[in-house]
């Protein structure tokens, strides 16, 4: 077969500045569908499992880098000697750097080449990884969190890159959910075993572990390389002020989303200051960007109905999705359980991401994703608001299948959402970083923004409750006097003193009125995701018969795999 012409980029695309780097000759079905992405050459089906199998393991990997230490928070708050607003800083720091860190990766990977990015990337991770194990401190742990956030976000992409070589061209959307959807995987995963990673050696064995991961991944990649892709030199001196800009803006709103309830909003001056400058800074960025020729953020792209809808349905979608850190497993903490009594509802929970990732797979279609979007908002308004009459007998056996519900949600909407983008800039190949940061701040923001949301709510609601019952216990009401002398009785061989006792029956009672007020809050918390998603879901509907009466004689547009598939 005769090769065919060399790959360019569309004629209203952005061009590259310039072309130091002479673009491949590719046949029809190798071309790379961005410049950066692997050309995708026949495999045979032997080779299609190894490069699946380096998908998963690289995944995994990049996902559990902050997954170990989001499950595991409160045994590290002791370990390190902190107190919890500081150890907020530890997921904070990822966040901060990984939000903002493939505006660089991109373009690194367009001009110096994927097989460079890959191997330079892991063997930071791994070095990174290493650090770990020299941690003694807070301080040093937040720059080691901060370091792995920007490869983690390399080892994201990554994974994805391997799955869509392990499926042929008409199925490459199945490998485009499947590689976002396996990262989703790492935290349920965390949360089941890590505890005896801890048993083992405390931090250091969540290092150790993470450090094998990294060195198996390294030699995975190194023995089972991706095809190459097309260089084009593409870097200016103005991305760097951008990314400068922009990377400063979005680790403070990081800072202020992941401390702001545990210092309080209003209590803490630094966080209003930090706030207004990341303002500034963000809309310092988005200015340069809104007036250069060759931009590395299209503002006006991302000001698109489009994009600006499915920014609003991803970043909604975060939002309610945050009920499983800041809602049901919170709930079970207050009650005093920990992560050996909750194996069985991670379980479940793993089992719902991996059947949503499973599902979302087989149905894709691209001109069915909203569909997909709402039916995954429905599964998690209907999982909140079965979690909303919740008691102190509460037990994880009652939220299996409330979580579960959540948990498909949460993996069954990201491939479509993806899906949903992927089609506006393959004839606009330049707006791939631009899509890249709205998917990456929706997704990461949104997180921040429903935990800090949903845990303000409810500080706020237990505060309310707690007046609320605490007003209604007095000492003349016969059941409140014989709870206080049951509390009391419990200390009679232990504490001589009359009085004493009496205190200790009723501080008995004013944790059992916390307790409840707690409780009660978590309940408004459920009840305030479902109606939110409830909300979502109406967005989304909405947007779906927008699209639908707006350009009613369009037909779906293919997407680009099935489109390719039918010109072979």
């Amino acid at each position: 077969m005769a090769r065919a012409n060399a790959i360019r980029l569309p004629e209203d695309a952005d061009p590259p500045v310039s072309s130091r780097y002479a673009p491949r000759d590719w046949l029809p079905h190798e071309r790379p569908t961005f410049p950066g992405s692997p050309s995708t050459p026949l495999h045979p089906t032997g080779r299609r499992i190894q490069f699946a199998i380096v998908g998963v393991v690289v995944a995994i990997t990049g996902g559990l880098s902050n997954a170990l230490v989001t499950a595991n928070l409160l045994n590290l708050q002791g370990t390190l000697g902190a107190y919890a607003w500081e150890m907020a800083w530890l997921p904070a720091a990822y966040v901060m750097t990984n939000v903002s860190a493939n505006l660089l990766l991109v373009r690194f990977r367009q001009q110096f080449g994927l097989r460079s990015f890959t191997e330079i990337f892991l063997v930071l991770y791994a070095l990174i990884a290493f650090a770990h194990l020299f941690v003694n401190d807070l301080g040093s742990a937040i720059a080691v969190r901060a370091a792995h956030g920007l490869v983690g976000a390399a080892l994201s992409t990554l994974g994805l890159y391997y799955m869509i070589q392990a499926f042929p061209t008409q199925h490459r959307l199945r490998a485009v959910v499947i590689g976002l959807g396996v990262s989703q995987l790492a935290l349920p995963l965390a949360r089941i075993f890590s505890t005896e990673l801890l048993q083992f050696g405390e931090w250091r064995g969540l290092y150790l572990f993470e450090l094998g991961l990294a060195i198996l991944a390294l030699a995975c990649v190194l023995v089972l390389k991706l095809p190459p892709s097309d260089r084009y030199k593409v870097f200016e001196k103005l991305d760097f002020v951008t990314f400068t800009l922009f990377a400063s803006g979005s680790a403070g709103l990081a800072a202020v989303l992941s401390l702001g309830r545990y210092l309080w909003w209003t209590q803490s001056p630094w966080l209003g200051v930090t706030l207004a400058c990341s303002i500034v800074l963000l809309i310092s960025a988005v200015a340069i960007e809104h007036y250069r020729r060759n931009p590395l953020i299209n503002t006006r792209w991302l000001a698109s109905g489009l994009m600006v809808r499915l920014g609003l349905s991803v970043l909604l979608i975060r939002i309610v999705l945050s009920e499983q850190s800041v809602g049901a497993v919170a709930f079970f903490q207050n009650l005093g359980l920990n992560n050996d009594e909750l194996h069985g509802l991670y379980l479940w929970v793993l089992l719902g991401s991996f059947c949503g990732v499973a599902v979302s797979a087989l149905t894709i279609r691209p001109q069915h994703t909203g569909q997909h979007l709402m039916i995954a908002v429905a599964f998690i308004a209907t999982g909140a608001f079965m979690d909303a009459h919740s008691n102190n007998l509460t037990r994880p056996e009652q939220m299996y299948l409330s979580q579960f519900l959540l948990s498909f949600g949460s993996t069954f909407f990201i491939g479509p959402a993806m899906v949903t983008g992927i089609g506006s800039i393959l004839s606009q190949p330049g707006n791939l970083i631009s899509f890249v940061v709205l998917f990456g701040m929706a997704q990461n923001m949104g997180g921040l923004f429903g935990s800090a949301l949903l845990g303000s709510f409810q500080i706020v609601r237990e505060k309310f409750h707690a007046s609320q019952l605490a007003e209604n216990v007095s000492l003349l009401d016969p059941q409140v006097l014989a709870r206080m002398q049951a509390g009391s009785g419990a200390y009679a061989h232990t504490v001589g003193d009359a009085a004493l006792r009496n205190t200790q029956g009723l501080r008995a009672i004013g944790n059992a009125v916390t307790r409840e007020a707690n409780v009660l809050a978590y309940n408004d918390v459920f009840w305030m995701v479902g109606w939110l998603a409830i909300f979502t879901l109406v967005w989304i509907y909405a947007d779906v018969l927008w699209r639908r009466f707006s350009s009613p004689a369009a037909p779906p547009s293919p997407s680009p795999v099935v489109a390719q598939a039918s010109t072979e």
